[in-house]
């Protein structure tokens, strides 16, 4: 454990901040910190497996969580299932995405570019903070 987040949770324990405060603290020293220093759910170094996407929520003051796995495989059949499919439906797909907006072109996928994007999910995780949620999306 750093020095800063002892000092802020002997803080919490002498009662002079709230739960809340420290929460806030904690969570503003974990953004300054590079994302391999973040949490110990960090993986050794290989070939992902996996891409993770975790959501926690406060809805109407119930808690909610929401934790999906999907298997990198699973990505790269899609990719290369989706060149099976008549570009007219691709089209269409692609109309119904934009109207949704999602901006995505389907037609635009190749196997060979997911592999590139799946070389970078590695090295990426994405966290948002917001009042209601936070969301972690990482490959492991």
């Amino acid at each position: 454990m750093n020095d800063q987040r002892k000092d802020i949770l002997d803080l919490l324990a002498e009662g002079k901040i709230t739960a809340a405060e420290a929460e806030r603290l904690l969570s503003a020293l974990e953004a300054d910190q590079p994302p391999a220093a973040v949490g110990p759910d960090i993986r050794p170094k290989g070939r992902p497996k996996y891409l993770r996407v975790l959501v926690d929520t406060v809805d109407n003051g119930e808690p909610g969580r929401v934790n999906v796995r999907v298997p990198l495989q699973l990505l790269r059949a899609g990719v290369r299932l989706a060149a099976l499919v008549p570009p007219q439906a691709l089209g269409r797909a692609n109309t119904e995405l934009s109207r949704s907006g999602v901006p995505l072109d389907l037609t635009q996928l190749k196997p060979e570019q997911l592999e590139a994007l799946v070389e970078h999910l590695d090295e990426v995780t994405v966290e948002v903070d917001s009042p209601d949620a936070k969301v972690r999306v990482f490959c492991e």
